[in-house]
């Protein structure tokens, strides 16, 4: 499976006195992964993550709708080419149409594919783990308000390890917003198009600043 992304907040790479054997436009294998800057780290580390944060919501109100106490039976999906993406946790009980969700987010050897960066950047694999302890896994929280037509905030915390063309951890505080819909048969989900992801990934010294809308 491949992803393509066009990233418009990091137009220009720095360049460095590498720039004899590279090209201007460093690429992942020219003259070595080690060229690239720690933010473009954080950047490919984001990116290779993007599709699951879509993915973890989709979860957390699959079992929102189907929960019959306060813990939401546990809800999963595979990556686009390998591993496992399990949600867990709790949600508000009550008629309110306010609701809260306090989700933990597991992650075991997952992978959406190869990610295309650019047209001058060679694609990369990356491969995901989280914490086998919910305690440590990354935290999902959610607030929905006027159920099911109204609105929702949330944010998402917590590092991921990473295997393959990056070694290490990246760290994600993002801040979610969107709007709910009745989905025809009573259940909540989110309106497509509808949700702003914004915050940060952190990998080692890098950051990279996340704003998409999905």
């Amino acid at each position: 499976m491949e992803l393509r992304y066009t990233d418009i907040m990091h137009s220009s790479l720095p360049r460095t006195v590498t720039a004899v054997a590279c090209s201007l436009f460093l690429s992942l294998t020219a003259c070595g992964g080690d060229d690239i800057s720690s933010d473009e780290q954080a950047r490919r580390a984001y990116l290779g993550l993007d599709t699951s944060v879509s993915k973890a919501l989709q979860l957390g109100f699959a079992g929102f709708n189907a929960a019959s106490s306060a813990n939401i039976p546990p809800q999963s999906t595979t990556g686009g080419v390998s591993g496992t993406l399990l949600v867990t946790g709790q949600v508000d009980q009550g008629s309110s149409a306010n609701k809260g969700m306090r989700l933990r987010i597991g992650m075991t050897g997952y992978s959406d594919g190869e990610i295309v960066l650019g047209e001058d950047e060679d694609p990369v694999n990356i491969t995901y783990a989280s914490g086998t302890d919910t305690t440590t896994q990354p935290e999902l929280t959610l607030q929905l308000r006027d159920i099911p037509d109204g609105t929702f905030t949330g944010t998402l915390e917590g590092p991921f390890q990473m295997t393959g063309d990056l070694e290490g951890s990246v760290t994600l505080d993002l801040a979610l917003t969107g709007e709910l819909e009745d989905d025809g048969t009573g259940q909540v989900r989110r309106t497509p198009g509808s949700t702003r992801v914004t915050g940060t990934a952190t990998s080692g010294d890098g950051v990279y600043t996340v704003d998409v809308t999905r």
